[in-house]
């Protein structure tokens, strides 16, 4: 048998009205013979018939039969067309559909010889020149057969170069069968995967006078054209896998990250629910997360140290909480509750607003370095739950701001705003100083600026009351006693309110009598809400049975009346002066007199 490798052959047979029935029996048998000695299948030897006369008729394909019994009873079958004799036609037909790659040839870059086998008995009726050319330049390699009447040129113009071993003329139809044997000699040549050293890592494939290496199901032939190696079926990104890609010469799996495993579809991973054993022992809720679980509360309650149990969380420890007053916590929960005199308003959080107590409210706020930009926020925070207290008007409560480092600058005075609203805006878009810690500087801007008729203060005659809150950080870096005194002499109620490294001493300093009332320290920036709720009771002292008592937000008019009563007093105190005054006056006149009548009788 021919084993030189794979070919794809296709027999083009002459069936016109010339070639009578028996002639016909001896091109079946010719074809039979020569097919009985290849090396027939899907990767060995293709063969493929048509028969032509006036027209083309395709028998089978080169992708139809594998095995030589079903050529066979396929070349049996085949009834003569028995017309005319258009051997271009066939010729045509044969390059562009017998040996096309739709109906089963070897891509060209796999090296296939393709060969085509014609036989017929006579003249062509069409011309055959052209066509045999450009089915030689197409890589198909002709052999014209002819027997007794075929005309030795045409054969000599559809034959391929050299035209010694490529055309073939018999004698009688009988002699074709002996010619046979001779023909496949021709066809099969030399063995080149045997003759020589190939080379190739895994096959070698014979062609004539030549051969070519293929690599095993799931390996690339290497640009070497020898050596072989595995198809990464991974790297073109179709996989598909939603976690891993693992190749496998020539295919893949896909597979999953630890605490996953591979749903049904073979390529998406569902995370193991670890909860779902049972023996998480967890009091509230189990969460699984790759790898393991962990333990979770029901809101309003903590995870304790063993990561298992649960108990109530103090919700109101906390800035988040809401209250405007205060927070009262509960198992699990909350409330809110109020000052005497005020009610809870409908949002379960806010309380109902002073409306009675009217007073000019300067706050002073450190802006120093030590204080830091996120603290700073805190106290911008702070400075608007203060307002939140009032009900901010021109009218009533009027509200300035000042911020101190280095320097001191009034971020705005007590005329600028009529709104809470305004001012609570207005505190948000402050910008942080940073630098040093001069109170002491900050007090004297307070006295003789702030609080000047200039800036919003109300005159003194309107008995409006003034307060001053210094807020501070830390250490003065400058003498804070003289101006905290004159704030004082001045009738500027002051508080104090210190957080961190603030310094009691300095702190007491500033604040009115008595002191203990006046000021407040927080150890930490994040929990001095309660500073609001002191500073809320303290703003409106009245003058009690021998001691400060601490009254309703919403009676703030003790203070005015209180200071109304003092102005009274003293003005009672001077007119008294007055006619004490007159009176002494009076009697050093008499005297002057009396010492004049003396002096005349002496």
């Amino acid at each position: 048998k021919c084993r030189t490798g794979p070919l794809d052959i296709v027999f083009v047979i002459d069936s016109s009205r010339s070639v009578r029935p028996f002639e016909f029996e001896t091109m079946r048998r010719f074809m039979m013979d020569i097919i009985s000695n290849l090396d027939v299948g899907p990767n060995a030897t293709r063969v493929g018939v048509i028969q032509y006369s006036s027209q083309v008729q395709n028998i089978f394909s080169l992708k139809t039969f594998f095995t030589r019994a079903d050529m066979e009873r396929a070349i049996n079958s085949i009834v003569p067309l028995a017309q005319g004799t258009m051997t271009g036609l066939a010729i045509q037909y044969a390059m562009n559909v017998a040996f096309s790659t739709q109906e089963g040839a070897r891509p060209p870059h796999k090296g296939v010889p393709r060969i085509a086998i014609i036989v017929t008995d006579g003249r062509p009726q069409d011309r055959v020149t052209e066509v045999a050319t450009q089915a030689r330049n197409a890589g198909i390699e002709i052999y014209a057969v002819g027997i007794q009447r075929a005309d030795m040129n045409s054969l000599r113009a559809m034959a391929s170069p050299p035209l010694e071993e490529h055309v073939f003329l018999v004698e009688s139809f009988e002699l074709i069968q002996q010619f046979a044997k001779q023909f496949q000699d021709k066809l099969c040549g030399v063995d080149m995967c045997v003759e020589r050293e190939h080379g190739c890592q895994h096959s070698c494939i014979s062609t004539p006078g030549s051969f070519y290496c293929e690599c095993n199901p799931g390996y690339r032939l290497n640009g070497d054209g020898k050596t072989c190696s595995p198809i990464d079926a991974c790297a073109d990104g179709r996989h598909g896998c939603q976690h891993h890609c693992v190749s496998l010469r020539g295919s893949y799996s896909c597979r999953c990250r630890p605490g996953y495993y591979l749903s049904h579809n073979k390529r998406s991973c569902i995370m193991i629910d670890y909860c779902s054993f049972g023996n998480h022992s967890c009091q509230h809720e189990c969460v699984s997360i790759p790898n393991g679980h962990y333990c979770r509360c029901r809101s309003g309650f903590t995870l304790q140290p063993d990561g298992k149990s649960c108990r109530a969380t103090d919700l109101c420890n906390g800035v988040d909480h809401g209250c405007e007053f205060k927070c009262v916590s509960t198992e699990g929960s909350y409330h809110c509750v109020c000052p005497e005199g005020q009610q809870l308003q409908a949002d379960g959080k806010t309380c109902s607003k002073c409306g009675a107590g009217h007073v000019d409210l300067v706050m002073v706020i450190d802006g120093s370095k030590s204080v830091r930009p996120q603290n700073f926020e805190l106290v911008k925070q702070f400075v608007n739950r203060v307002v939140d207290l009032l009900e901010v008007s021109p009218q009533g409560t009027r509200v300035g701001l000042v911020q101190y480092s280095s320097r001191v600058r009034t971020e705005f005075p007590l005329n600028k705003y009529h709104s809470a609203d305004e001012i609570k805006k207005a505190v948000m878009d402050v910008e942080y100083m940073e630098k040093g810690t001069m109170t002491g500087l900050a007090l004297k801007h307070m006295v003789e600026h702030s609080f000047s008729e200039q800036e919003g203060a109300r005159p003194l005659s309107h008995n409006i009351p003034r307060i001053g809150l210094v807020f501070t950080d830390g250490r003065s870096q400058d003498d804070i006693s003289e101006w905290a005194r004159r704030a004082k002499e001045s009738g500027i109620v002051m508080f104090a309110v210190g957080v961190g490294k603030a310094v009691e001493e300095e702190l007491r300093a500033i604040a009115s009598e008595p002191v203990e009332q006046h000021f407040s320290y927080s150890a930490d920036f994040t929990t001095m809400t309660h500073l609001v709720e002191n500073f809320s009771l303290n703003i409106c002292p009245e003058e009690g049975k021998g001691e400060m008592e601490i009254r309703s937000p919403c009676e703030c008019e003790a203070l005015v009346q209180f200071q109304t009563n003092t102005v009274a007093i003293l003005q009672s105190l001077t007119e008294k002066n007055i006619l004490w005054a007159r009176s002494l006056a009076q009697m050093t006149a008499r005297l002057e007199d009396l010492e004049k009548q003396i002096a005349n009788k002496k």
